[in-house]
This record gives structure tokens, C-alpha cells and sequence, in this order.
């Protein structure tokens, strides 16, 4: 179970499809992935996704420098491993780039263990159970016209979902915002709930004016109604409104879901496996919101992700964003609205090596 080795790379994976998010085109999405192999022959493999190349060098040349410090050590030990990864570069931490660094290296890990064991990580965690509700979280941008937003979440209905989240925020009135979510309910009709995500575009007035027409119109979450940073703000949404108010993916640190949580400002604590640092401090958190009988769920990822969230008994339900599929020689079975955990050991999935070499920088 001794690490003997651990390749970094940088890889640039081009969409199908241009889309704009955050004021900002994105036509590749880009991984820093590291793959960790035993003396066993054992190879297991993480990595985290950006939106675009900037301090992604960076990510990948400081992971590089901390992934020395595993050799010799035992998949067996993720936890170990964590913290002297997290001692050596406290002085660039906690939280921030650190955690970037960290996180493909920590996702390797566990899968490197689970393949070792030949166990699905979602049983080495608790396999609470072998599936999860999905929802489909691409293509529903704010740069779609209502029609083009109509056509994309009749896809999703199409292709199993039985939930999409759109974004919102960018409506001069909550009327407007009401209306792209009826666009989306006339075209599929009352079997797909609908969620939201207003990507902390609201002042916390128009936060809960805005949450109250959209929880009419039958949302069933609100995301990030307002900045992350401030709690109060995001406490007073979750006390006015009806429907759970999802927050946390861009939080780095245990101590920050601390703060969220004993504020009461969440329905559902969204956690970001990069941010987070990976899945060692991930299931922390988790099990930290359990205590306060707050639901979970991830951000991005979903292939890794559904091994998380079903190993928990807190999970509500799993985002789909297809980020790493072209890495990838299958992702997980989408059925009955579903995503199911693959079988086999560590996360079940396969590297399409030719699509590695391809798309490596």
C-alpha cells in the first residue's frame, strides 16, 4: 500500500459548446490531476477543474512540490497524509491555493485505497446507500434566451433528469426571474423541480423579495442569494424563506462552515472539493452539518461526488456537470433520476489515456 510514485499534470479539456460565466467566455475547462501509484502497481487518480488557465501552473507546480512528501507513506492513511501536507504548507494556508494543491493529491489517495481494498470509496466512507437523486446543472446560463433556456432543460428532461438548476440574477425585477423559471416549467412540465442559483447577485432586500416570488413559483432551493461572506445577511434569507438556501462551495476551511452553520444560514451546505481540500476534510464538514441537521451537497464533479454523497446520511442530491467526461471512458449510470455509484474498487471510473495524453499541456 506504499506510495511509490506520483505523476502531475495539467491538462486543457475544450467544451462541445462555448458558454459565459462570470462575465467571461469558457471554452475549455482546466484539471491539475495527479496520479498516485503503489509498490503494489495500484494506480489511483484525482484532480480539480477551473473554469480558466489563470494560477492553474501555479496549482499544478505547487502540487508537485508537496507530492514528494507521500512517498513511502500508506494509502491506508489519508488522513495522515493530509495533515503533513497541510503542515508543510501552512504558511501559504490554510484554505486558498494550498487546499488547490492538496485536493488532487488527497482524491488520488483514496481512490489508490479503495482500488487497493476493491471497494467503492462511497462504502469506505458508510455506504448509506448506492444511489442518489441528480439534477442537471449545464447549459441554463444567463446568457440563454428564454427559448434557449426552454429548449436546454427539455434535453435534461429528456436525457432522465428529474431535476435542473438554473441561474438567476441577472433579471431587473423578480418578475423576470420568475419568468425564466416558468419558461423552464412549461417546457417540462411538473415532474422536473426546479432550483436556482443566484450567484450572490442580490442585496439582501431583493434577496428576500426575489426568494419569496421564486419559492411561489414553485423552486424547491435558492443558491448563493447573497455574498458568502456575509453570514448574517445569509442567515436572515434562510429564517425568511420557505425553501432551503443552498451555500458553501466557495468556502475553504472547516472553521468557515463552522461560522455558516452555527448561524443558521443554511438549508444545505454546498462543499467544493477543491476549496475544501479533498475528501479527508470534505466528509468533516458533512459530518459537522449532520450535527446541525443540515442537509449536503457537492459542487461540480459529479463523478467523484456521488461516492461522497451517498456514503452520508445527510445527502440531499448530486449536481451534474459533466466537467471531466472526455477524461474519462464512462461516467456514472444516470437511472430512474438517479446517479448510481459504478462498481469496482476506489471511484469505479477509467481514464481514457489517449484523451489524457491529448488534452495534457
Amino acid at each position: 500500500m506504499k506510495i511509490k510514485s506520483i505523476d502531475v499534470r495539467v491538462l486543457k479539456v475544450p467544451l462541445e459548446k462555448e458558454y459565459s460565466a462570470g462575465g467571461r467566455s469558457v471554452g475549455a475547462n482546466w484539471h491539475v490531476m495527479a496520479e498516485v501509484t503503489t509498490e503494489d502497481g495500484v494506480v489511483g487518480f484525482g484532480y480539480i477543474v477551473a473554469l480558466n488557465h489563470m494560477f492553474i501552473g501555479t496549482v499544478a507546480a505547487a502540487t508537485r512540490e508537496l507530492a514528494p512528501l507521500l512517498i513511502g507513506m500508506s494509502v491506508a492513511e489519508p488522513e495522515a497524509a493530509w495533515r503533513k501536507l497541510a503542515k508543510a504548507g501552512d504558511w501559504v494556508g490554510p484554505g486558498g491555493l494550498l487546499h488547490y494543491a492538496i485536493a488532487p493529491l488527497d482524491i488520488a489517495i483514496w481512490d489508490a485505497f479503495g482500488k487497493t481494498l476493491n471497494l467503492p470509496v462511497s462504502k469506505m466512507l458508510g455506504g448509506m446507500r448506492d444511489r442518489l437523486p441528480v439534477y442537471a446543472s449545464d447549459g441554463f446560463w444567463y446568457s440563454l434566451s428564454l427559448d434557449e433556456l426552454a429548449e436546454s432543460a427539455k434535453r435534461a428532461a429528456d436525457a432522465g433528469f428529474r431535476a435542473v438548476k438554473l441561474r438567476v440574477g441577472n433579471e431587473i425585477t423578480p418578475e423576470g426571474e420568475v419568468g425564466r423559471v416558468n419558461a423552464v416549467r412549461d417546457a417540462v412540465g411538473d415532474g422536473v423541480s426546479i432550483m436556482v442559483d443566484a450567484t450572490e447577485t442580490w442585496t439582501l432586500t431583493r434577496a428576500i423579495r426575489t426568494g419569496k416570488a421564486l419559492q411561489d413559483a414553485g423552486v424547491i432551493w435558492i443558491e448563493d442569494p447573497v455574498s458568502h461572506t456575509d453570514v448574517v445577511s445569509m442567515a436572515r434569507v434562510t429564517e425568511a424563506l420557505d425553501v432551503p438556501v443552498a451555500t458553501g462551495e466557495h468556502l475553504y476551511q472547516i472553521a468557515d462552515f463552522t461560522r455558516l452553520l452555527e448561524a443558521r444560514g443554511t438549508g444545505v451546505a454546498l462543499i467544493d472539493l477543491g476549496r475544501i481540500g479533498g475528501i479527508t476534510p470534505w466528509r468533516h464538514v458533512a459530518s459537522m452539518a449532520h450535527g446541525f441537521g443540515v442537509q449536503v451537497g457537492g459542487h461540480v464533479l459529479p463523478e467523484i461526488h456521488v461516492h461522497l454523497l451517498t456514503a452520508v446520511p445527510n445527502a440531499r442530491v448530486v449536481e451534474y456537470v459533466p466537467r471531466s467526461s472526455r477524461l474519462l471512458r464512462a461516467m456514472p449510470e444516470l437511472a430512474d433520476g438517479a446517479l448510481v455509484v459504478p462498481p469496482g474498487g476506489g471511484f469505479g471510473l477509467e481514464l481514457d489515456q489517449d484523451a489524457v495524453r491529448r488534452f495534457s499541456v
